[in-house]
């Protein structure tokens, strides 16, 4: 496989393996291998058979095949039938463009929002199979280093929407302005909650995510009336393999019509400080963090740089962003 010079978590510079502080938060100082000791998921009869009886008793929902993962003797396991994983790995995932590059695009466009939006997000990082074949692998927020397990929901729940009730398009067919009002319902200190909603908005914006729909966003009940959104997770630049909008609700960002803060049918800047605004944010909350994500980040040209992503895409990724970018720095209503 190729050789590893940038950490495969955080993507810092001069490691051929994990980081120590990537080791520290993914795997609670544990020395793990970056190495999967499988062969792959479909080339070895044994590996696959492995796989496919994991995925059935995993309980995380989703498109992509998600597969639990445990930790033993340095390295990363499928986990055993009757333990709990604390792991969730994603492989490549078959027929969408760009596949090989999906894993280096979650773990660079999440460490993006960690590490220079200070979002909070699902900790995370990188492991390959023997071939060089790269996976991404997530820690599970929902269960505490002691193995405690918390309760999550995500809001396609908390809208009281399934395909049952509301056909195929149940977890697209809704608004961010409605979600904000289940985060007022829902959350304890629903003020906090509504602006860490609103960060992920402009980033998931700015950094071209169109799969951001109902059940991509939950909330976490660590106990004692402490309900909060969870950390963010699924975060990609989706534009990287699918011609998608630019967001993954049918209704966007509001539940009305608002045509005088779009430029034709388009979002910009205006259209983003009228969501905050309209939600209950502060005006000078709302500018400032209209500020910080229109602002010049050297962190993220460093970040896309070393990534694991191939050198065509680092250049279309950087592009996409920038385009985002001078779109929400545009402040100009229309009517």
């Amino acid at each position: 496989m190729k050789e590893i010079t940038h950490c495969p978590s955080t993507l810092a510079q001069g490691f051929t393996t994990y980081s120590p502080a990537a080791l520290k938060k993914l795997f609670d100082k544990q020395a793990v291998s970056h190495i999967l000791p499988y062969d792959s998921i479909d080339k070895n009869e044994y590996d696959a058979k492995l796989f496919m009886d994991n995925k059935k008793r995993i309980s995380i929902s989703g498109v992509q095949s998600k597969y639990s993962m445990i930790v033993r003797e340095g390295k990363l396991h499928l986990t055993p039938e009757g333990e709990q994983g604390r792991f969730i790995l994603k492989p490549r995932p078959v027929d969408i463009k760009n596949s090989q590059e999906c894993a280096a695009n979650e773990n660079l466009t999440m460490q993006i929002a960690e590490q220079v939006f200070n979002l909070e997000t699902a900790i995370n990082g990188l492991c390959f199979f023997p071939e060089g074949e790269i996976a991404y692998i997530s820690r599970r927020f929902d269960i505490s280093s002691d193995g405690k397990k918390y309760r999550t929901e995500d809001f396609a729940s908390l809208a009281w929407v399934s395909s049952d009730n509301a056909g195929i398009n149940f977890k697209y067919d809704y608004s961010y302005e409605e979600v904000a009002e289940l985060i007022k319902k829902y959350t304890t200190a629903c003020p906090v909650e509504l602006l860490k909603f609103y960060r992920i908005i402009l980033f998931n914006f700015l950094f071209s995510n169109g799969d951001a729909h109902l059940k991509n966003f939950s909330v976490i009940d660590r106990g004692e009336n402490d309900i909060r959104l969870a950390p963010a997770y699924d975060l990609l630049n989706t534009r990287i393999h699918v011609d998608d909008t630019d967001f993954a609700l049918d209704k966007g960002l509001f539940k009305e019509d608002r045509k005088e803060f779009f430029k034709g049918e388009t979002a910009t800047g205006a259209t983003f400080r009228d969501f905050g605004l309209l939600i209950g944010l502060p005006e000078k909350i709302v500018d400032k963090e209209l500020s910080v994500f229109t602002a010049n980040h050297f962190m993220i040209n460093t970040l896309i740089s070393n990534s694991f992503l191939s050198e065509k895409v680092k250049r279309q990724y950087l592009l996409l962003y920038q385009n985002r970018r001078n779109r929400l720095a545009e402040m100009k209503l229309y009517s």
